[in-house]
């Protein structure tokens, strides 16, 4: 199991501004789970199966195309998710939930209650657009070049065809709609304004679009999205400025990969990730620039596994010692790195692999270098799972399902892949013997 959360200085990280202990706090506190109560042996006729599940899927799925246009055409970037945020409660009231708006800002928390005993569960789905500077090769405007209309999509199926199935349902799954992914500040927003709190959910489950063949899975236990960590290098006397531009290159020389450049890069990308012990086993994504100030480098990077933080900010005061007079700051603690718990991870796998079959299931042995997520702080709170939607068209080019490129579009067959493989595992994880 990959390990958890470095300590920085002699003391705990501790996430900016969202109060978190660096430590996931279900390591410590949360009940095993008792895989006897959800097992198939222990499944009477009366619970949901695939059947009734890919029924009520059928009769959405053309409305769920035409949810996902209408969020597309109007995207909304963090903070601003109201259009939004009323369409997915809208849905949810008249699929008959308990429904809380204003979470965390325009955050929306939808509560399905089964008929039968069981546990609660959570789903977590963002729903804000990327803004131009977030985009790669994209356009003025903000955009949903993420995926996040299908993952709010997707969301509102779910929970429309586990409210049709309430009768059959054991236990009760929260659905939370988080705003401002791309700021990495819903997340937190949320867990201050107590989403978690009422409900007690055992486990958090995500879905994110990922350039796979559409139709087929890819998850990641063990592994995830790096964190990242920001600091600043001041440099004084009058050849400062020299000075910056050349320990912003010595810096950027911690480095061992680079964004990829072209579409054999993003195929060789893919490929990485999902060989064991591959090229990306451990990797440190450095950017590192001269400031407008001109005696400050900026540097912000990723890394993997996330204990190496230590490491390389060591290896960054290191190369400014020899400069007279230079200091380093790192103002806080990294964000923290999204690591999926190995043991819900694995369920899942077996689980996917058990009903779509196992030619549709790939796992991860590496972290994507170049993104990060604040789903992070919700498994550092709760075990669950966060697990790539393939949604790459029969044909098209890579940079079509690569999330932030500008030309992303999506095959729209992802929706309602998604919505029956997770509204299966939902009701699977929420109930009990």
């Amino acid at each position: 199991m990959i390990g958890r959360r470095a300590l920085l200085g002699g003391a705990a990280a501790v996430v900016a501004g969202a109060g978190l202990a660096l430590t996931p706090v279900w390591r410590s506190t949360a009940e095993p789970v008792d895989e006897a109560a959800i097992d198939e042996a222990a499944i009477d006729d009366a619970a949901i199966d695939e059947a009734a599940i890919d029924d009520a899927a059928t009769r959405l799925d053309g409305s769920l195309v035409e949810l996902r246009r209408d969020i597309h055409r109007h995207p909304e970037t963090a903070g601003q998710e109201q259009r939004t945020a009323e369409l997915v409660a809208e849905r949810l009231r008249a699929a008959g939930l308990d429904v809380t708006t204003g979470v965390g800002g325009y955050g929306v928390v939808g509560v399905l209650e089964g008929a039968r005993p069981g546990r609660a569960v959570a789903y977590r789905a963002d729903m804000d657009a990327v803004p131009p500077d977030g985009q790669i090769v994209g356009g003025p405007a903000a955009a949903h070049v993420c995926g996040h209309d299908l993952h709010t999509t997707i969301g509102v199926g779910i929970a429309e065809v586990l409210a049709s199935l309430r009768d059959r349902l054991g236990g009760t799954v929260v659905f939370v709609f988080q705003p401002g992914e791309e700021a990495l500040t819903g997340a937190a927003a949320m867990l201050d304004d107590g989403v978690l709190a009422g409900t007690r959910p055992a486990e958090i489950h995500a879905l994110h679009c990922g350039p796979f063949p559409v139709g087929r899975f890819a998850t990641a236990p063990g592994y995830g999205l790096p964190g990242q960590d920001r600091g600043t290098v001041t440099l004084t006397g009058p050849d400062a400025a020299e000075q910056a531009r050349r320990l912003a290159a010595e810096i950027g020389g911690l480095g061992t990969v680079s964004p990829p450049g072209s579409s054999a890069d993003l195929e060789r990308l893919v490929a990485d990730i999902q060989t064991p012990d591959g090229p990306l086993a451990t990797f440190v994504f450095m950017r590192a620039a001269v400031s407008e100030a001109a005696n400050e480098v900026a540097v912000s990077y990723r890394c993997w596994p996330e204990e190496r933080h230590v490491e390389v900010r060591e290896s960054i005061r290191r190369l400014a010692r020899p400069y007279d007079g230079a200091s380093v700051d790192f103002p806080g603690g990294p964000f923290p790195a999204m690591v999926c718990p190995e043991r819900q991870g694995q369920d899942l796998t077996e689980y996917l692999r058990g009903t779509l079959g196992a030619d549709r299931v790939v796992t991860l042995h590496a972290a994507i270098p170049f993104s990060g997520e604040d789903f992070a702080l919700f498994l550092d709170r709760l075990p669950g799972t966060f697990t790539f939607l393939g949604v790459r068209a029969p044909g098209s080019a890579l940079e079509s399902s690569y999330p932030h490129y500008g030309v992303f579009e999506p095959d729209e067959r992802a929706i309602g892949y998604g919505v029956r493989a997770m509204a299966g595992w939902l009701a699977r994880r929420a109930r009990t013997e």
